[in-house]
């Protein structure tokens, strides 16, 4: 018996491009729980991924001694840390980051002082408050000579104003 078009029902009768209404609203759905699917696996995968902070050591080499003049005050950028060597000779490290915010502060040479450039704080070069909102003086970090003669620069031990470090 040959078919005919009045038996399929009329709601499953394909147009001529043979795309109907159903069959988009099919692709839509499947394609947003795709999306969904994926997005899912994305956000998994993040959150079962550890979460490293990549922070500089807190031990460095600051070179040698003969590459700091004296009376000289040099920022380590990258280590926020102040290397200062007396017009004496000895040496002393200190922090470049403000007490008050954390700012790192800029050696000012023609004044003589540190200052942090957000609120105005400022210390001498020991790193003892002279002006402005920071409550405590800048700390002073450990400083040693290693095996080569290099200066070495311990951000963990935080030391008191008299350890300096004599070449």
């Amino acid at each position: 018996m040959p078919q005919s078009d009045e038996r399929i029902p009329a709601r499953e009768k394909r147009p001529p491009g043979g795309f109907t209404r159903r069959h988009f609203l099919e692709l839509i759905g499947a394609g947003a729980i795709g999306v969904a699917a994926v997005g899912s696996g994305v956000l998994t995968t993040e959150y079962l991924s550890p979460n490293v902070v990549k922070e500089p050591p807190t031990k460095f080499k600051a070179g040698m001694p003969e590459s700091y003049p004296p009376g000289s005050v040099t920022l380590d950028k990258e280590q926020k840390v102040f290397i200062v060597r007396a017009r004496e000779g000895y040496f002393y490290a200190l922090s470049a980051t403000c007490t008050h915010l954390g700012c790192i502060a800029n050696w000012k040479a023609d004044e003589g002082i540190v200052a942090c450039p957000c609120h105005g704080s400022k210390f001498d070069r020991e790193g003892n408050v002279i002006a402005g909102p920071a409550p405590r003086p800048l700390p002073r970090y450990a400083m040693s000579l290693d095996d080569h003669g290099q200066i070495v620069i311990d951000k963990s031990l935080v030391v008191g104003d008299e350890a300096t470090l004599k070449v």
